[in-house]
Parts: structure tokens; sequence; C-alpha cells
């Protein structure tokens, strides 16, 4: 082997070492990100179901408990990201929530679509951007639990709501609104944590 390539070898090696070594990263909110693996419990409901990451809801009912959803653990405090990429595959139906911040007391912040694409937030009916049934979208989400929650959509700042304390949790899938209906199959991927 050539000297030349010998130290071609050693310099990869030690850059690939270097990139091991630095902190983790998040797409959004800057700073330094400590990478999590909160556990989960999938949720089936009415006319739901889960195969991996691929959320369905057969039935139009305007009615019921029709959800597929991860439900994630509880958390009680600091500063935790989320990360995920959706696909809403087809919409027969509308207002379908996507992405949920719970609080163990009841609704906080839900994301839901509409059959014309439009990202919207269920309280308030803020829209918050709109892609083409189809396409691949990046959803961030924030939360300072006592601050604020913020929701990033294929990397920008969407919405900014504020956060009392309490116990929180994080879900997604597919979920039929009081006003939506089914059928609808989203796919979900690229799902991270971070906290700080």
């Amino acid at each position: 082997m050539s000297k030349r390539l010998q130290m071609l070898c050693i310099y990869s090696f030690v850059s690939s070492l270097y990139l091991i070594a630095l902190p983790a990263q998040a797409q959004v909110g800057g700073g330094t990100w400590v990478p999590i693996s909160p556990g989960f419990k999938l949720q089936e409901r009415g006319c739901g179901s889960i195969s991996g990451l691929t959320f369905r809801l057969s039935c139009s009912t305007g009615s019921g408990d029709q959800r597929a959803e991860r439900r994630y653990d509880t958390y009680t405090g600091g500063i935790r990201q989320f990360e995920g990429f959706v696909r809403v595959v087809s919409l027969g139906g509308s207002r379908i929530s996507l992405k949920q911040t719970f609080k163990t007391t009841g609704p906080y912040f839900l994301l839901a679509v509409e059959r014309s694409g439009r990202f919207y937030a269920v309280h308030g009916g803020k829209t918050l951007g709109s892609a083409p049934i189809g396409t691949r979208v990046r959803i961030n989400t924030i939360h300072q639990v006592g601050k604020d929650h913020r929701v990033y959509i294929n990397g920008s700042l969407k919405d900014t709501v504020s956060s009392e304390g309490g116990s929180f949790y994080d879900k997604f899938g597919a979920y039929r609104t009081a006003s939506g209906q089914g059928p609808a199959t989203v796919e979900w991927s690229g799902i991270r944590f971070w906290r700080r």
C-alpha cells in the first residue's frame, strides 16, 4: 500500500471517529440535544389498524373512537423535541389528526390534515401549511414544559403556543377528529426524539 493511500485511510478513520463523537444535532431548534428513545404503546380503536409505521382508518364513519396511533411515554419537565416524516398516502375523508402533544388531563396540541392537504391546529383552526396528498412532510415539535410548544413544518416555525406545567406525552398516527372522518392511510418514517 502506498504511503499516500495509508495516510488517506488514517485520515478517513480519524475523521469518522470525530463525527461519532460530535453531540447530537436536531433538525431544528439549534443547540445541543441528547437523543432519547421513549417507550410506546400501540392504540388501535374502532376501524383503526397499524402495520409497522403505516396507520389506517378503514371506515368513513363520522362518529366513535377511530384511531391508529403510537402513544409514547409521559414526561413532566425539560425540553423535548419530536421529529418525524409523514406522508398521507390517501385521504378519502378529512380532518384527520396526525401528531398530538397530549396532556394527561386532556388534549393540548393536535396537528391535523384536511382532504385539500391543509395542515392545521385543531384547537383554533390555524393553518400551519399545506402539501398535496402523497407528499412527504417533515414535522418537528419542541415542547418546553411550563413555557411553550413550537411546531415546525419542513424546518419552518409555523406555530407557538404557551404551555403550563404538568405531564405530557407525544402521539402520532391517524386519529379521527371530532369533526372528521376516514378512510385514511398515513405513513410515518424517520421518527426521532431528543431532550435537553
